[in-house]
């Protein structure tokens, strides 16, 4: 397995729209193999394939404490189960150090395949629901950031703009 490197916002390529899996072979099986030592290194609960610059529709999820309960979700397809919106802050390894509040769907039915191609639903509430919709907003082209004001988001991207000027 291998450690990904993870794009961080600003970056264009967070915003490109991920395209279906027609089939999965034993390279997506090792894509998803390698988002999970990625995720769990970062460390962090969520990651999707387009934060790793692979614009496939694969999400990697585990939101366990002991890192015990992985889910991949190929192609994952969402229906809002309950209209009533919660708040959660919200973290991303693409946009690290900041933590917003945003609003969410509270319960989620997620149709999609695991990684060895086979079909399964789930439903989701609480933390999971949260981040199953924000890992798929991820392949949507779409970040947690968008929910919040411009003004806020200017700054994030300011401040992380000028800590990856330092890095270079």
């Amino acid at each position: 397995m291998a450690k990904l490197e993870i794009l961080e916002f600003p970056d264009p390529r967070l915003r490109e729209v991920a395209k279906p899996v027609d089939k999965m072979t034993d390279e997506l099986t090792r894509l998803v193999d390698d988002m999970f030592e990625t995720m769990y290194d970062a460390p962090g609960v969520g990651l999707a394939a387009t934060q790793v610059n692979v614009h496939k529709r694969i999400v990697v999820i585990d939101v366990s404490e002991d890192q015990s309960e992985p889910l991949a979700f190929i192609n994952p397809e969402i229906e809002i189960l309950d209209e009533e919106i919660h708040q959660y802050d919200e973290g991303c390894l693409s946009v690290p150090g900041f933590y917003e509040t945003v609003e969410r769907p509270r319960k989620v039915r997620v149709k999609a395949l695991d990684k060895h191609g086979e079909p399964f639903a789930i439903e989701a509430e609480g933390l999971l629901a949260v981040c199953i919709q924000h890992e798929v907003d991820h392949l949507n082209g779409k970040l947690f950031v968008d929910y919040i004001s411009p003004l806020k988001r200017n700054r994030i991207r300011s401040k992380l703009e000028k800590s990856q000027r330092k890095r270079a």
